[in-house]
């Protein structure tokens, strides 16, 4: 038993999967796991999914593949009013009205929204500017990309926007996987837990007899060891805020999974999780962190699987990740608060864990 103890443990572990009202952990860190960063993915539905694609454009030095689940190409929001005026709150209020028809229902075509390789001119700006890491990282990365036959929150072509701008920045067509599903709603897709299989209801979890975890981590990482079963006491509550600057608007609390070999061994992988709108602990409990399987995936094949929290205010009243803005206009970069703060998580994860007292 660790130094917490028998009635804290037990606490933490009520906090993640009973989710009690009131329930804090403010006090507990990140653990130290000498955790490796070179084996970094990422994964996101909607919200979550652009925030994906962001954080590994952003770092595609270190993070070496990304799922894409019903969200759209990097920098998709970023609207020409905001390039060229690029004044907070106007350029918000334009990048906003360009998420919602360009990005999500692909209304504005036309005027180039999704074109990739206008899109990646922009990445490769940023790169040029020292803003994000040069677009040369990602031709080594895996993109695992979905899009459901049902969903009607976003469009089909929205992904495969995403699947051409990849492509345009040099990721080679084996490297990227397109999953479509019928039925499939604007859900993450699960082989047992969860709603009927279409809807694009809350917990935004569906029963589509597909183990999405499983083949986002196989198609990243390769052979995989067989699925474990996630031990509750693996599951940690941890203090948000001492990693994010106020403008990040990250909930007090995320969770992170840490296997039983990873706290013996370290030298373990690290995967995000990024909720979808609405999909966060405080608007649906522990349903994606505890129903998608990624614990259970984690638990046999030493990943540590991290799963941040964003907070509703408002300016963001749905616990959306900032995918158009709201943190300000350096959303894409890694100046960006939330960007920084995953940084920030994953340098205390990789750090070395001091060495036991004595007695």
């Amino acid at each position: 038993m660790t130094a917490w103890g028998k009635p804290l443990y037990a606490l933490l572990v009520l906090c993640v999967l009973a989710l009690i009202p009131g329930c804090r952990s403010n006090a507990n860190k990140l653990p130290a796991l000498k955790a490796d960063l070179s084996q970094t993915s990422v994964s996101g539905l909607s919200s979550g999914g652009y925030m994906a694609g962001q954080f590994q454009v952003a770092h595609s030095r270190t993070v070496i593949g990304a799922a894409i689940l019903a969200a759209g190409p990097f920098g998709c929001a970023q609207s020409a009013s905001a390039d060229a005026f690029p004044y907070f709150p106007a350029a918000l209020v334009s990048n906003l009205t360009q998420a919602q028809n360009g990005c999500m229902a692909d209304r504005l075509s036309g005027l180039g929204v999704l074109d990739a390789g206008k899109l990646v001119r922009r990445a490769s700006a940023l790169a040029d500017e020292g803003k994000i890491d040069p677009l040369s990282g990602l031709k080594r990365s895996k993109i695992y990309l979905y899009s459901g036959t049902d969903d009607r929150t976003v469009a089909k072509p929205v992904v495969e926007a995403a699947r051409d701008f990849y492509l345009a920045a040099g990721v080679p067509p084996e490297n990227i996987e397109f999953v479509t599903k019928n039925p499939g709603g604007h859900a993450f897709l699960t082989s047992g837990k969860g709603e009927t299989c279409g809807k694009s209801d809350p917990p935004y979890v569906s029963n589509c007899q597909y183990d999405q975890a499983g083949e986002i981590l196989r198609f990243i990482y390769g052979t995989l060891a067989p699925k474990g079963a996630a031990k509750s006491e693996n599951f940690l509550t941890f203090g948000q805020e001492s990693y994010a600057p106020a403008s990040a608007t990250l909930a007090d609390e995320g969770v992170v999974y840490v296997p039983s070999a990873c706290r013996a061994e370290g030298r373990c992988r690290v995967h995000i999780v990024f909720h979808g709108c609405k999909q966060s602990r405080a608007d649906v409990g522990g349903a994606l962190i505890r129903d998608s399987g990624f614990a259970d995936w984690a638990e046999t094949n030493k990943i540590v699987v991290l799963f941040p929290q964003a907070a509703a205010s408002t300016l963001n009243p749905n616990t959306c990740w900032d995918w158009w803005g709201y943190t300000g206009l350096d959303f894409l970069t890694q100046d960006a608060p939330q960007i920084k703060a995953m940084e920030a998580m994953l340098s205390r994860l990789a750090e070395t864990p001091a060495a036991n007292p004595p007695g």
